[in-house]
């Protein structure tokens, strides 16, 4: 499985972007589709989770300003309103072949990866 990243930039705080994941197919029904984050100098957190029951999922840090969405099983979609400068970080897609856990959401479960886009807010 195959996952590309796009959408990333530059962006002044308080405004916002979306982050898009194009997802190469795969056979199976059940899946878990996430974005995580690393800050430079701290472990990759995951910022929000999505699975194919739909069910979402979201880091403490970014309820009501990030939004996950998925068109099907090919794109992943993050929306980042109100976005902070403690913010900026690449972003990265993943995906797990299982139904998303309740609670943080475990970089290890994902074995498959996109390379990451930037997202950089400015003050």
């Amino acid at each position: 499985v195959q996952l590309v990243e796009s959408g990333g930039g530059s962006v002044q705080a308080g405004g916002s972007l979306r982050l898009s994941c194009a997802v190469s197919p795969f056979p199976y029904a059940t899946f878990c589709m996430a974005w995580f984050r690393q800050v430079p100098g701290l472990e990759r957190e995951g910022v929000a989770s999505i699975d194919s029951n739909s069910r979402t999922n979201y880091a403490d840090s970014v309820k009501g300003r990030f939004f996950i969405s998925k068109s099907g099983k090919t794109t992943l979609y993050l929306q980042l309103e109100n976005v902070k400068p403690e913010a900026t970080a690449p972003y990265y897609c993943a995906i797990d072949f299982a139904l998303c856990t309740v609670g943080p959401i475990p970089v290890p479960d994902f074995p498959y990866w996109g390379p990451g886009t930037q997202v950089t807010v400015s003050s």
